[in-house]
C-alpha cells in the first residue's frame, strides 16, 4: 500500500458550520460536545457507517482553537501542561486507541503539529500551527479527506530534525503482527510535502535518534507461518540537503521462534 505523492491544504474550509457558536459556549459544555463528536467519529468507523468530513472538521476546529490559544499564552515551555489538558478530552473509558497532543517540530521559528487519534482503527489527522505576530494558528493538515491514501489508523509523529519541521508518520501496528505503515514528511512553511512512503511493513519497529531513523521490519514475510520471519532487516534513514535518503541496510537474519 503507497501513500499518494501529495499532501496538505493551504486555506481552511468551513464546510458550513458556524464555529462562533462553539465559540460563545462556556468551556465544560464545549469539551462535552467534542467527547460526543469524537466518539460519534470513533463509532461510525468501527461500525462501517458513512463518515462525515463535516463532523469530522467540527470536532478538529475545537482541537485548533484550544492549540492555538494554548500555544500562542504558553508555547513550549509548558508544552507538557498543554498536553495534560488534551488529555481530558478522551470520550472513551478506557481511552484505548484515542489520544490528543501536540508534538513541537524542528526549525526556527518552531511550527507545532497536533496528533489527533478519535479511537482504536481510526479516524486520525494531524494538524499543524505556525506562529505570527506572537499568536499561533492552524495553518495545514493531512487526513484521509485531503489525502484519500492517508491511513489514518492509530498514528504517531516522530520529529527527525532539530534544523527543520520534519517528521516521520507511523500508522497501524496494532495487530498480532505489528503491521505498520511509515512515510517522512517535511513542513515547508505551507504545506506539508511527503518525501517517502513504506509498503505496509510486518514486524515493524522504530527508534530516532540523533544518527537518524532506524526501521526495523521482515523483508520477506511467510504467509504460511506470520510469526516468524526468515529475513528480518533494519534500515537507516536521514534527511539530507531537503531529500529522505536510505543511508544503509543491514540484514538481521531470521526473527526469533515465537514463543509458546
Amino acid at each position: 500500500m503507497k501513500l499518494a505523492a501529495a499532501a496538505g491544504i493551504l486555506s481552511f474550509v468551513f464546510l458550513g458550520f458556524d464555529f462562533s457558536l462553539l465559540a460563545q459556549k462556556n468551556s465544560a459544555d464545549a469539551s462535552q460536545e467534542f467527547k460526543r463528536i469524537a466518539a460519534q467519529l470513533s463509532e461510525a468507523r468501527l461500525g462501517g457507517a458513512p463518515e462525515s468530513e463535516a463532523l469530522q472538521e467540527k470536532a478538529l476546529r475545537f482541537l485548533d482553537g484550544l492549540a492555538g490559544d494554548e500555544l500562542s499564552s504558553a508555547g513550549a515551555a509548558d508544552l507538557d501542561r498543554i498536553n495534560q489538558k488534551f488529555a481530558r478530552l478522551v470520550s472513551h473509558d478506557p481511552p484505548v486507541g484515542e489520544n490528543y497532543h501536540l508534538v513541537r517540530l524542528g526549525g526556527s521559528p518552531a511550527a507545532y503539529a497536533l496528533v489527533v487519534n478519535f479511537g482504536l482503527g481510526g479516524p486520525a489527522a494531524i494538524r499543524i500551527y505556525t506562529g505570527m505576530g506572537g499568536r499561533y494558528a492552524f495553518t495545514a493538515k493531512i487526513d484521509h479527506f485531503v489525502l484519500q491514501d492517508f491511513f489514518d489508523s492509530d498514528i504517531e509523529l516522530i520529529p527527525i530534525s532539530l534544523a527543520e519541521p520534519a517528521f516521520v508518520i507511523v500508522a497501524g501496528r496494532t495487530d498480532d503482527l505489528a503491521t505498520g505503515l511509515f512515510s517522512a514528511w517535511r513542513f515547508d512553511g505551507r504545506r506539508p510535502v511527503m518525501l517517502w512512503s513504506s509498503d505496509l511493513l510486518q514486524q515493524s519497529s522504530y527508534q530516532a535518534d540523533a544518527d537518524g531513523f532506524h526501521l526495523t521490519y521482515c523483508l520477506e514475510p511467510d504467509d504460511e507461518h506470520p510469526a516468524s520471519c526468515p529475513k528480518m532487516v533494519k534500515d537507516l534513514y536521514r534527511l539530507e540537503a531537503g531529500e529522505w535518503k536510505r543511508i544503509e541496510s543491514v540484514n538481521l537474519g531470521p526473527s526469533p521462534p515465537a514463543q509458546k
